[in-house]
């Protein structure tokens, strides 16, 4: 009994001693470690971070091909591009004038286009067109009373805001009242015409980049270069038609800038 006794606190002495001699080496490591330069001090924690540094090799960028309008000429007609642009911008502006003003003047109506049988006519080649006063026109189509239906059709789609009154063979125009609401009508108008022009100018753009795309005689870079150069010319005229119709909806809206 007393032998175990002894046994066990021999064992628990040991232990103690042991634990005793782990802490005192750990404090003399730890000790030494705080007199070492700091590299040296975290040299094991860096040894174990993972690399996150390494980037990937990112291939070279190609080689852009600066073209001018001479060897752009030389793969699509510039001049036919820009005078189809040009004319489209050139209509937009042309129906801002006749048909979205503040006081329908007579003549933008003595100038807007009625179809008829297949052929656009001018509404004063169909009619005789008088302002009766500052509140109404009148328009006189004795001549051709057949076109009457064509008309009324054309200036209720004029965007111009007409409700004409028909009597016979003439029609009472009265010009619409300068309201908030007719003035948000009007520049609805020149939004929907903007868009119109657009489109056109988008259509001509796709249409040349299709005829690019199927030059096999050219470098790929060379072709991108081309319907890129295409776009950015389109996209002029684009921005052109856009500040035109800021300026018209400023106009019709009163909003001052």
């Amino acid at each position: 009994m007393i032998r175990n006794k002894l046994y066990v606190l021999s064992n628990i002495i040991c232990s103690r001693s042991s634990f005793a001699a782990e802490v005192t080496q750990s404090k003399i490591c730890i000790s030494a470690r705080k007199n070492l330069p700091v590299s040296f001090q975290y040299n094991q924690v860096r040894n174990y971070a993972k690399s996150k540094d390494k980037k990937k090799e990112k291939k070279g960028p190609t080689a852009k091909v600066h073209i001018n309008e001479e060897q752009l000429a030389e793969v699509i007609n510039v001049n036919a591009l820009r005078t189809l642009m040009d004319k489209t911008v050139s209509s937009m502006k042309e129906e801002y004038i006749k048909n979205l003003s503040l006081r329908s003047a007579t003549g933008a109506i003595e100038t807007l286009k009625v179809s008829f049988e297949g052929k656009d006519y001018q509404l004063q080649e169909l009619g005789q067109v008088i302002r009766k006063n500052p509140k109404t026109v009148v328009l006189n189509l004795v001549s051709f009373p057949q076109t009457i239906p064509a008309v009324l059709q054309a200036l209720q789609k004029s965007g111009m805001n007409l409700n004409p009154q028909q009597d016979g063979t003439t029609l009472y125009i009265p010009v619409p009242k300068v309201t908030r609401e007719h003035r948000e009508n009007l520049a609805k108008n020149a939004k929907t015409l903007f868009i119109k022009c657009r489109d056109a100018i988008k259509d001509a753009q796709n249409q040349n980049i299709k005829k690019v795309k199927k030059q096999t005689d050219i470098s790929e870079d060379l072709n991108y270069q081309i319907q890129t150069q295409i776009t950015t010319i389109a996209n002029e005229y684009i921005k052109e038609a856009e500040r035109m119709m800021e300026v018209k909806q400023m106009e019709l809206l009163g909003d001052k800038s």
